[in-house]
């Protein structure tokens, strides 16, 4: 009857708040477990982001509903942003859900899950209320992660209010830890065996901005940097136009930082980002980035973009490609525009099709794919650190990990030749070889 199953969609931010949960209910008695098939409870932490995310969530609420009508389960929940944005509108929707909670009940789903097993024959229960949570170093986190690399979340919540996004309303405005809660959860980690922290945030360069003391996200790398048993630092969700020289000057100084900037920029024409509402325009955003390679050696860029978003016309989407093909991103994503209610961008005109988005979005993932090949190329007999993650499916090259320039999941891979590695290790290595995405090389010998 304390068996929970959990299933946590969206980002890595949202990830965070699924350990939380996690380490919550082990502490109140109940078993996490892998399998929905031994689980009495199971519990989906939803994404509303967009669309798709909305779609997969209420497809993983009823594949779980028919675990309950089926099998063991018993009780199935649902938290985080779907039922932040939809409230109680989802009970009549979703009748087989048990309990719906919003982004603020993590730290008190042990008690919502003690109501649905000893309460015989309660309803169904929805608690949303404003998003104010932001956690600190006092919540545990059952780390859903390999053991040495964890997330980090510096801040919640976003104020920049981009004219597409709908995090503002799901997640409040930002709100940001101090600097000695965040090293104190650090430490935490760091005595768990993780030796890569992720650094992840709605606008990590926000961070601080909404503290009295003002403390900066430079100051903070520093002081992460200071951890003894910390290896990697990674930096993601940074915005372009609040990059700054100090932050800048940090991660070149402290080579626990990996040299790799994620900066999602959605798109490059003028038009098109003030109707976004976007901060900056296109001069800030080629600006940061020629500050990030000026002040970073050998930086490993990232970004995102939105490809048919109202108003995109064929001279607008050539002026991004163009920009695409000149800028040569070491890494990218493309994602296609999508409608949300509620949000400014909702009632713009001048709508492309989806045949057309989803051509624009191959277009320039074609272009992406040639950039990264070429830099790829570039790397053949560099020395690269390479974090082990594990075996691999090729006799020739038997490990895999990823090395400073590749963030989990969203990058590449690096295949290693060698001998008696295991997961967690570091090691030495030569690029031998290339592909369009994934790296190969062999450890470098003492």
């Amino acid at each position: 009857m304390k068996t929970v199953h959990i299933v946590s969609l969206g980002c890595p931010k949202n990830q965070v708040d699924a350990e939380v949960m996690a380490a919550t209910l082990e502490k109140g008695g109940y078993s996490i477990v892998p399998d929905p098939r031994d689980a009495a409870i199971i519990l989906v932490n939803t994404c509303a982001f967009i669309l798709p995310a909305k779609e997969e969530s209420i497809e993983e609420i009823l594949r779980a509903a028919a675990w309950k009508k089926a099998g063991r389960c018993r009780f199935l929940a649902v938290a985080g942003c779907l039922p932040q944005r939809y409230g109680k509108s989802l009970a009549a929707e979703l009748p087989e859900v048990d309990i719906f909670l919003d982004t603020n009940e993590a730290p008190r789903i042990a008690a919502h899950l003690d109501r649905l097993r000893d309460v015989p024959g309660a309803t169904s229960l929805t608690v949303v209320n404003r998003p104010s949570f932001l956690m600190d170093a006092g919540h545990k986190r059952r780390l859903s992660t390999p053991f040495y690399t964890a997330y980090l979340k510096i801040a919640e919540g976003c104020s920049n209010y981009c004219s597409y996004c709908i995090i503002p309303a799901l997640r409040g405005r930002a709100r940001s830890r101090t600097i000695d809660d965040i090293i104190a959860e650090a430490h935490n980690l760091t005595a768990q065996g993780v030796r890569e922290i992720i650094i992840t945030a709605q606008d990590s360069t926000a961070y601080g901005r909404d503290l009295k003391e003002r403390p900066n996200l430079g100051d903070l790398l520093r002081k992460l940097a200071g951890l003894a048993d910390l290896r990697w630092i990674r930096l993601l969700y940074t915005y372009p136009g609040k990059l700054d020289a100090h932050m800048l000057g940090v991660m070149a100084e402290e080579k626990k930082i990996c040299p790799y900037v994620d900066i999602p920029i959605q798109h490059i024409d003028d038009d098109i980002l003030k109707a976004m509402r976007r901060q900056g325009g296109s001069a800030r955003i080629k600006e940061s980035i020629a500050l990030v390679r000026e002040l970073v050696p050998d930086v490993a860029l990232r970004t995102s973009l939105i490809v048919g978003f109202p108003g995109e016309t064929p001279a607008r989407f050539k002026r991004l490609l163009n920009f695409i093909r000149e800028t040569r991103f070491d890494h990218l994503g493309a994602f296609k525009y999508s409608t949300e209610e509620e949000t400014a961008a909702a009632v713009l005109t001048g709508r492309v099709t989806e045949k057309t988005k989803e051509k624009r979005r191959r277009e320039l993932m074609e272009e992406q794919a040639l950039i990264s090949a070429g830099i790829n190329q570039t790397l053949i007999g560099s020395h690269q650190e390479v974090l082990i993650e594990g075996t691999s499916d090729l006799p020739e090259f038997p490990y895999a990990g990823r090395c400073r320039r590749q963030a989990p999941e969203i990058d590449g891979i690096t295949f290693i030749k060698g001998k008696g590695l295991k997961a967690g290790d570091f090691v030495a290595c030569t690029i031998t070889s290339a592909d369009t995405y994934d790296l190969y090389g062999e450890v470098r010998q003492p």
